[in-house]
């Protein structure tokens, strides 16, 4: 196994002989996390519902000596994400240490903007889908004697940013789902954090910036600059620390 070229690949610290699913794993937050686990040992499996990414994705990994195999899943179609687990299932033999619900997306509108298609589709990519896939993956989680879920939420779930409000609130659900499911499962040995990054520097960020100043109005240009700044953890990889932190608890 290639030595990881994250924070903690020389810190004596190893995942090795752990399975770990996460979801939507072939660009930002969720590539950096599987890079960080496969590197540190785990045998990881992603999805993402583009395969040439899969692709690409994979020839890196591989290329670096990772553990890593993936297939193609939108994870706001219950029927594929069924069909994910089974096939994690397989490849895992029944067993699974660690999933990491990073599927998500947003649209930022005005409140009385939003339209039922756009309230079901986040709310069914965000908050269905990891419901769902917990669900799904609660035997496997128990079979393995140590189950872990981690959750990647966002500070929109804790305070208002303005804009975005079915976002958020997907968001803040996560965030009490996360603490229902530590009490539920704990008897089960199956550990239940999130993680709650701050706007990620990734291509989007630009877009997303220049959808909320033509939102909010100008006015809020230097807000965002100011939080921009104030918040270090601006990078994918920065976020991939605290999922491997809780990993190792």
């Amino acid at each position: 196994m290639a030595e990881s070229n994250g924070s903690f690949g020389g810190s004596g610290w190893s995942l090795r002989g752990t399975t770990a699913l996460v979801t939507g794993g072939t660009r930002g937050i969720g590539y950096a996390v599987v890079e960080e686990l496969a590197g540190l040992g785990a045998t990881v499996h992603t999805c993402s519902r583009n395969e040439a990414e899969i692709e690409k994705c994979l020839r890196e990994w591989h290329a670096k000596g990772f553990s890593v195999t993936a297939s193609v899943c939108d994870g706001s179609d219950r029927a594929q994400r069924e069909k994910l687990m089974e096939k994690v299932s397989s490849i895992f033999n029944g067993k699974l240490n660690i999933l990491v619900n990073n599927v998500g997306t947003s649209f930022r509108k005005p409140t009385v903007d939003y339209s039922a298609a756009d309230y079901s589709t986040i709310m069914t990519t965000n908050l269905e889908s990891a419901y769902h896939l917990c669900q799904l993956a609660h035997p496997l989680l128990k079979a393995s004697g140590a189950g872990s879920i981690v959750f990647v939420s966002s500070v929109a779930g804790v305070v208002s940013l303005g804009t975005g409000s079915i976002y958020a609130a997907t968001k803040a659900a996560i965030n009490q789902l996360t603490k229902n499911f530590a009490c539920e499962w704990a008897k089960d040995n199956i550990r239940s954090n999130s993680v709650a990054p701050w706007y990620i520097k990734t291509s989007l960020v630009e877009h997303v910036i220049s959808s909320i100043l033509l939102i909010l109005g100008m006015k809020h240009l230097f807000f965002i600059n100011s939080m921009l700044c104030k918040h270090t953890s601006f990078s994918h990889h920065d976020h991939y620390n605290s999922v491997v932190l809780i990993e190792h608890h």
